[in-house]
C-alpha cells in the first residue's frame, strides 16, 4: 500500500507545472527520465489496482500477453516524435501523457511480466533493441527536426540516448544467455 500512496506522490510532484516544465524543457530529460518515471509511478501504483480488482486482472490480462501489448503500445506511441511535441503544446495531449504512461503502461506491466514466459520476456526485449535502436538512428541521422520544440542538437542527443539505451540492452540479454540469474536468486 505504501508503494501505491509513492508513486501517486510521485506523479503529482511531476505534474506540478515547475517540475514538468523544468523535465520537459531539455529533450533527452523528457523522453529518457520524465516518462520512464511516469510509468514507474504507474509500476509502483500497481499493486492497490490489482488487490482491488483481482478478477478484471486475471480475466483480462491471465497470461500477461494482453497486458504487455498495451505497454508496449503506449511506450511505441510516446516515442514517436509527433506525439512528444503535441504533448508540449496541447493540454489535451500533456493530460493524456500523464495518465496513459502510469495507468495504460505501467500498471499492466507490473501485472504482466511476472505472468510472461521467458519466451515472451525475450521478445519484448527484442522489440525494444529495434525500436530504440530504429528511433536512436532516425533521430540523429535526420536532416529536419523532427520536434518543432527542441533543438537539432538536442534531437541529435536523444538519439544517443536511444542507441546507448539499445547496447544496454543488448549486453544484458547476453548476460543472461551465459549466466543462469536463477541460481543468485
Amino acid at each position: 500500500m505504501k508503494q501505491s500512496l509513492y508513486g501517486l506522490l510521485i506523479v503529482l510532484f511531476l505534474a506540478l507545472p515547475p517540475v514538468a516544465n523544468l523535465m520537459e524543457s531539455v529533450m533527452i530529460i523528457h523522453m529518457h527520465m520524465q516518462m520512464p518515471l511516469l510509468i514507474f509511478t504507474g509500476f509502483l501504483m500497481a499493486r492497490i489496482f490489482q488487490l482491488q480488482f483481482p478478477h478484471f486482472f486475471e480475466k483480462w490480462n491471465g497470461n500477461g500477453i494482453p497486458g504487455i501489448m498495451l505497454f508496449v503500445i503506449i511506450v511505441f506511441y510516446w516515442t514517436l516524435p509527433r506525439s512528444m511535441d503535441e504533448a508540449l503544446t496541447t493540454e489535451g495531449m500533456e493530460v493524456f501523457k500523464f495518465i496513459s504512461l502510469p495507468l495504460l503502461a505501467g500498471i499492466p506491466l507490473r501485472d504482466s511480466w511476472k505472468k510472461l514466459k521467458p519466451f515472451w520476456k525475450n521478445i519484448v526485449f527484442y522489440f525494444f533493441i529495434i525500436l530504440f535502436f530504429g528511433m536512436g538512428w532516425l533521430y540523429i541521422d535526420s536532416p529536419l527536426q523532427l520536434c518543432n520544440n527542441y533543438l537539432i542538437i538536442e534531437q541529435i542527443t536523444l538519439g544517443w540516448g536511444f542507441i546507448t539505451t539499445t547496447i544496454c540492452m543488448v549486453i544484458y540479454l547476453l548476460y543472461i544467455a551465459f549466466i543462469d540469474p536463477t541460481k543468485y536468486e
